[in-house]
């Protein structure tokens, strides 16, 4: 999700709610403790230099129970760090504490706003000889010599 569109999301709805993968919902008093824009430059496996920009916004949840974050509340946080940060339209990557910090991509099912695993991928398959195996399913797999009560399966 980028900026925009959670601004977009967040002028539609009476309150914010994030839903972690397992299906719980984020402690409602959480806090937006930080936006910042990640600049990574790295290395692949291939040895090609990449650049990745990225908007972070970090979600904490204290002993605070009333507090409850507002969407016109964070809109007003979101523009203040477009303003001082220059974000641009910048994908947006949510931390959130679990049993460590867990990062996240962010989707929106019309309601709440979704933290979606992140995955890890090899940039340079062309390069450093990976080759993913074909994915098949079962019923391909049949031989058609291998009749149904021919014995052969």
């Amino acid at each position: 999700m980028k900026i925009s569109e959670i601004k977009e999301h967040l002028v539609q709805l009476d309150q914010i709610a994030f839903k972690l993968p397992n299906g719980d919902l984020v402690p409602r008093h959480f806090h937006v403790t930080e936006i910042g824009k990640i600049n990574k430059r790295f290395i692949d496996c291939g040895g090609t230099l990449r650049e990745e920009e990225i908007a972070n916004f970090q979600l904490w949840e204290a002993s605070d129970y009333d507090h409850r974050l507002h969407p016109e509340k964070l809109i007003s946080i979101i523009e203040l760090s477009e303003k001082l940060l220059e974000l641009g339209n910048l994908n947006i990557e949510v931390e959130y504490q679990g049993e460590t910090i867990g990062k996240y991509d962010l989707g929106f099912d019309g309601k709440e706003f979704l933290l979606l695993n992140k995955q890890t991928d090899c940039l340079a398959k062309d390069k450093c000889g990976v080759q993913e195996k074909p994915k098949m399913k079962m019923s391909e797999l049949q031989s058609s010599s291998c009749e149904s009560g021919s014995g052969c399966c």
